[in-house]
């Protein structure tokens, strides 16, 4: 119901409302006016005898196309449609009741247009509240676009990983990282040793692990989210691995890669250079995106061990350590001291 109470006269300015109501603070509250202007931020007190504002900011004024007549002395009602009105006592009331800064959302019809504000509201002893408006309308629309966008590429996603399984049936690949499994890992490493052992070269064993995901990130989206991530990682890594590679799954979080004839700096650069894509590739699930984190333990033969069972360790321990770090990383395994290289 609106409040038939006769407008309070307002003073000129937020200074001389100040002034009026006792406050030596007017200085410091019109300097942080002028701050709030540039930043689209407006600023209105009411009264809650009277329901009516006793003091706007020159934008409040635009907002409601009263630049002429401004909304000082004018109520919700006179602004707002009834539910819009019912909606901002009932902030008001809360703020007064909690006797402490409230924040809420409100959604106006203004010169035919749908706007969304944040408004956040402090009382002003007994009598007044003052609040801050700020306009959400356009990041409400840029946060619904890129929801758009997400779905529409999670829908991609999910299709071409439909045709990868199709296409690979039969082929002996993981089915859901589209790698090879563990036993190719296993007779590539041992020709990987020999070729490298009879021409005197070099070669790199990348493991590399999936970062645990915040258990807020994906709001409980659980074993489809991680089957998600796997399928990313399957399309980076056979997007960013050479023929003469080898990059298979070899557990459940679990992946390696065989860089051959590539020695221990290059590979280091080469998975940095992966892990940074992967950090920025999109994975997408109910219009989330889950974010693809690694951490990878890179290891050469001969230089960090000369030997299948000493290399996968170092490997091992080498990612183990990027995880204990907090992931998103590459670290190189140690090489013993002594070592010839």
């Amino acid at each position: 119901m609106e409040l038939q109470a006769a407008a309070t006269p307002a003073p000129a300015s937020f200074d001389a409302w100040l002034a009026s109501s006792g406050s030596p603070q007017g200085p410091v509250a019109a300097g942080l006016l002028s701050l709030l202007e540039p930043t689209g931020a407006c600023l209105t007190v009411k009264s809650m005898a009277t329901g009516r504002y006793v003091f706007a900011s020159p934008g409040m004024n635009e907002l409601f196309g009263r630049q002429e007549s401004g909304i000082v002395g004018a109520a919700d009602a006179e602004l707002m449609r009834g539910d819009e009105v019912q909606a901002m006592r009932r902030s008001e009331q809360a703020t007064l009741a909690q006797r402490g800064v409230v924040s809420s959302e409100h959604r106006l019809e203004i010169g035919g247009r749908r706007r969304e504000f944040m408004v956040t509201r402090i009382p002003l002893g007994s009598e007044h509240v003052m609040a801050l408006w700020s306009d959400k309308t356009e990041e409400r629309h840029r946060e619904t676009h890129l929801q758009r966008a997400l779905q529409q590429l999670e829908q991609q996603q999910k299709s071409l990983e439909q045709m990868r399984r199709e296409l690979q049936q039969g082929s002996g690949r993981d089915e859901v990282s589209g790698l090879y499994m563990r036993a190719q890992f296993d007779d590539q490493l041992l020709r990987e040793i020999d070729l490298s052992t009879r021409e005197h070269r070099e070669f790199t064993l990348v493991l590399i692990a999936l970062d645990p995901v915040p258990a807020d990130a994906v709001q409980g989206l659980g074993e489809e989210a991680r089957q998600r991530l796997l399928e990313g990682l399957g399309r980076m890594l056979r997007a960013n691995t050479r023929a003469m590679d080898a990059a298979c799954r070899i557990g459940d979080d679990l992946f390696a890669v065989l860089l051959s004839g590539v020695g221990l700096a290059t590979a280091h650069a080469r998975m940095e250079q992966l892990r940074r894509q992967c950090h920025a590739q999109i994975v997408v699930l109910q219009g989330q995106d889950l974010g693809l984190s690694l951490s990878m333990g890179v290891a050469s033969f001969p230089h960090t061990a000369s030997r299948q069972e000493e290399l996968l360790g170092a490997a091992e321990m080498a990612v183990k350590e990027a995880l204990r770090r907090g992931g998103n990383q590459v670290v190189l395994a140690s090489i013993p001291f002594g070592m010839s290289g």
